[in-house]
């Protein structure tokens, strides 16, 4: 789908305040007249990830909708819903970070909220380049929900993932080609441990970001380089 032709329309972003939303929220601007973003509160671990989003939101002059997911929470424990679950990864099996069903009802429900806010585009973060074992961040899956929802709800949704074949480089790469690569990296929440910009430094998501970001400030620094 050429975006030029998108101008016109109107997007909802499913909003974390993470890396990868924030990114997605800086595309979706560029390319759609109207956005607005939609955040979900499943008490998760860090309820701070909510207040970033909200403040974000609220920076980039777009509507925040905070939904309330609470029972995700009670029927998928996991390392990102639960305290005493430790934050780890063992070969073979999805990470205890992963929580069971998060997209497939986070995608239906901005699709719901979507089709009555007068929006037909969802934009969506996932990536099955850096995936981190998560099943639900699958090229498969988006296209397999989206003719769900289609079908589910009578009307022509679409949904963007323009993420899903870049890896962290390439996700830094364009936030800076968006003009927001600062801005990603001091004012978002990917730190599994709840800690603002560079994170922990640690915990999984922080090493996939850092290594990312190094990655591709070495390209452009080479780059600068040979001139």
């Amino acid at each position: 789908m050429g975006y030029r032709m998108l101008k016109n329309e109107k997007a909802i972003v499913v909003f974390s305040g993470g890396q990868d939303s924030t990114t997605c929220l800086f595309w979706a601007l560029e390319n759609f007249k109207e956005v607005e973003t939609v955040t979900f509160n499943y008490n998760q671990r860090h309820s701070l990830e909510i207040e970033v989003a909200k403040k974000i939101a609220d920076e980039l002059n777009v509507k925040n909708t905070v939904l309330d997911m609470s029972l995700l929470n009670q029927l998928a424990p996991s390392a990102l819903t639960r305290d005493d679950i430790e934050i780890e990864e063992k070969d073979g099996e999805p990470p205890s970070t992963f929580v069971e069903g998060r997209n497939l009802l986070f995608l239906s429900f901005a699709a719901i909220y979507g089709k009555l806010a007068g929006a037909r585009h969802i934009i969506t973060g996932v990536c099955e380049t850096d995936f981190s074992g998560y099943p639900d961040c699958r090229d498969a899956f988006v296209k397999s929900l989206n003719v769900t929802l289609n079908l589910s709800m009578d009307h022509q949704f679409v949904l963007h993932t323009p993420l899903m074949w870049l890896d962290k480089a390439d996700t830094w790469k364009l936030a800076d080609e968006l003009g927001a690569l600062d801005f990603v990296r001091n004012k978002t929440l990917t730190c599994y441990n709840g800690i603002i910009a560079d994170g922990c430094g640690e915990c999984p998501a922080c090493v996939l970001r850092k290594r990312g970001l190094d990655a591709y400030l070495q390209e452009k620094n080479d780059r600068v380089e040979k001139g």
